[in-house]
């Protein structure tokens, strides 16, 4: 099922995103060296109720956090705790925010002080490939399309996709249709529609595109232990270029 939202309802979504994108800005100044990760899983509990909104992960699905923080290897739903961030840590770090009755999704990829040429160009694909991914995310498109150059922009770097995770369609429920996997061959799936908000989330390994679980029941890893990236916008469908809504200047 498609759910398109109304004029009043994506007013309703752009508030819920512009207080999402504001909070995980500020956290980004908070990822250096000597920070335990529960440091920045309190900081957005702190500044979203300070705004009128509330965490939207914490008790999702059992997760035990208000947001999740991966770092290195960890690919995503790394659960915030003691862990101290050393230099050169890569950083993750994925947050929801409900307000008002709905939902907003982001997540952002940092590394803790000075970054090596190897973390900055990981980082600098998977941004193009949400870049490329939002620019495919026009009404009469496909899903798979998304999916497609996204795919294509990652490999052509020499970096793999996780297939396990994907984006995913967002409003009044966090995740809702459609599913938007990072992989796929274009022309296939959903059509988009004018008005449908989604959620774009390439995670991209600098080695094999595969995962594993750790004990805890969450926190996902590379499977050969090298480092994962990850950035993800909510953002509008439109005829012509999508609003990113998870923007504070309109820009990715």
């Amino acid at each position: 099922m498609i759910t398109v939202a109304s004029k009043p309802e994506i007013a309703r979504m752009r508030e819920s995103c512009h207080m999402a994108a504001r909070v995980r800005d500020e956290l980004r100044e908070r990822i250096r060296p000597g920070v335990e990760t529960r440091e920045l899983d309190d900081f957005v509990v702190g500044r979203l109720s300070q705004l009128g909104g509330q965490p939207a992960f914490k008790g999702y699905r059992g997760y035990p956090a208000n947001i999740c923080v991966s770092v290195n290897e960890e690919v995503v739903h790394g659960i915030p705790g003691r862990r101290v961030l050393k230099a050169g840590d890569l950083v993750s770090v994925d947050m929801g925010v409900l307000f008002e009755g709905f939902y907003a999704d982001t997540a952002v990829s940092v590394v803790a002080g000075s970054a090596d040429e190897a973390s900055s160009r990981l980082m600098a694909v998977t941004l193009e490939a949400l870049r490329a991914g939002i620019r495919a995310a026009r009404a009469g498109q496909h899903v798979s399309d998304i999916s497609h150059v996204v795919q294509v922009t990652a490999e052509r770097a020499g970096y793999s996709v996780v297939r396990e995770f994907v984006g995913h369609g967002i409003g009044r429920r966090m995740h809702e249709d459609p599913q938007i996997p990072n992989y796929g061959d274009p022309g296939r799936g959903q059509v988009l529609v004018e008005g449908q908000t989604l959620a774009i989330e390439p995670m991209v390994n600098e080695g094999v595109p595969g995962v594993r679980v750790l004990e805890d029941g969450w926190t996902a890893v590379t499977a050969d232990g090298k480092r994962s990236a990850h950035f993800e916008h909510t953002i509008l469908v439109r005829k012509g270029e999508p609003e990113v809504l998870t923007s504070l200047d309109g820009g990715v």
